[in-house]
């Protein structure tokens, strides 16, 4: 399910979450789908359970997932558009558009690559 680095400098927790989200993002995790307990993806893991209780909060709080107390917790559905994390993307989107035009790829190639990802 999820890998970790231990040579990212990112904390272990911020992978998890960043692992997480992506998985709901790309359709990995269903809506509605359960996600592991925050015990057996700690003993999976082989690392702490608050570290996993850290990044479900986190991912709970921007509305990623949602708890049901007894149940678990469960990827949300589809978000609302939330402004700060559209500006935050929309800003990591050109950084990542001028870094492919400084390794030479044409605006065209670029375009086609955001086409190729918005059909599927």
């Amino acid at each position: 399910m999820l890998t970790l680095n231990y040579r990212d400098s990112r904390p272990i927790y911020g992978q998890i979450k960043d692992g997480l989200r992506r998985m709901i993002v790309t359709g990995v995790l269903e809506p509605d789908e359960r996600l592991p307990s925050v015990r057996s993806m700690a003993v999976d893991l082989a690392i702490n359970p608050n570290t996993i209780q850290r990044a479900y909060a986190e991912l709970e709080a921007e509305g990623f997932i949602y708890s049901v107390p007894g149940k678990g917790s469960f990827a949300a559905q589809h978000l609302k558009a939330d402004p700060a994390r559209q500006s935050e993307l929309v800003r990591r989107l050109r950084e990542l558009v001028a870094e492919l035009r400084y390794l030479g790829l044409s605006d065209s190639e670029i375009i086609s690559l955001m086409n190729e990802e918005v059909a599927q």
